[in-house]
């Protein structure tokens, strides 16, 4: 069947066309660089034309409240609408673990507003909340840090690596609509501040890490499971550390 990915030129989506290419499907990479771009709609059209599934693995280029809403809204409004036209038989989506519990967050309050849109849709959907990256640590220190010293609270995740989130895309992608959410996480929990300690020692980054229940994510007060998947989770098999060492 024809796939079409948007973002499908970025981490995770190079991952899913590159697999579902490999299974026999048509799975076509849509982003600006290749002419599609789902904010002012151009190549929309001509890219769906005959496309079965739509897999939509993009991301806002800012992260600023009102940026990252902007982008969220209108991006995925469009979509929908050129999907809607197409004839499109079913729209899957990767969010986040925890996304409906980070509303303080603007970031994680434009995701809820992208999952509601593609909910009202009508058109037949499968949205993936997958926890954070193993990829994506640095990011989180990045966001927490002050000088030279990150602060984080010691509440647990559960992240997994990009393989592994490309993976589960790929099983949504192929698989009947769920006109819900399927969770993913990696195989282990971690209290924050001590993953991101470890993961900083291992890149020799001389930052500091400082455990403080205060601190917040994007934004966002946590609770000690706000970022860990439910019971039905898919748990995948790549450990944290098998893929630090890889990294060496």
């Amino acid at each position: 069947m024809k796939v079409v990915v948007i973002g499908g030129t970025g981490l995770i989506g190079s991952k899913v066309v590159g697999g579902l290419g490999a299974n026999g499907h048509e799975a076509v990479a849509a982003a600006p660089s290749t002419g599609v771009n789902t904010l002012t709609g151009e190549g929309l059209a001509e890219v769906l034309e005959d496309a079965t599934v739509v897999v939509d693995v993009s991301n806002s280029p800012s992260f600023e409240d009102q940026a990252v809403m902007d982008f969220f809204r209108a991006s995925t409004t469009n979509l929908l609408k050129a999907e809607a036209e197409a004839g499109v038989a079913h729209h899957v989506a990767l969010s986040v673990v925890g996304t409906g519990r980070l509303q303080e967050s603007g970031y994680f309050r434009a995701k809820q507003v992208q999952e509601d849109l593609i909910k009202a849709s009508g058109i037949p959907y499968s949205i993936v909340h997958a926890t954070q990256f193993f990829e994506f640590m640095k990011g989180i220190a990045d966001a927490a840090t002050e000088g030279d010293t990150v602060r984080l609270a010691p509440v647990k995740i559960q992240p997994i690596v990009s393989d592994d989130v490309a993976a589960a895309v790929r099983r949504a992608t192929v698989g009947s609509p769920v006109n819900g959410v399927v969770e993913v996480a990696g195989p282990e929990a971690f209290p924050l501040d001590e993953l991101i300690r470890e993961g900083l020692a291992a890149k020799n980054d001389p930052r500091t890490v400082v455990t403080d229940p205060q601190a917040r994510y994007w934004g966002a007060e946590l609770q000690e499971t706000t970022l860990l998947p439910g019971p039905g989770a898919h748990i995948a098999e790549t450990r944290f550390a098998d893929w630090l060492a890889q990294q060496k």
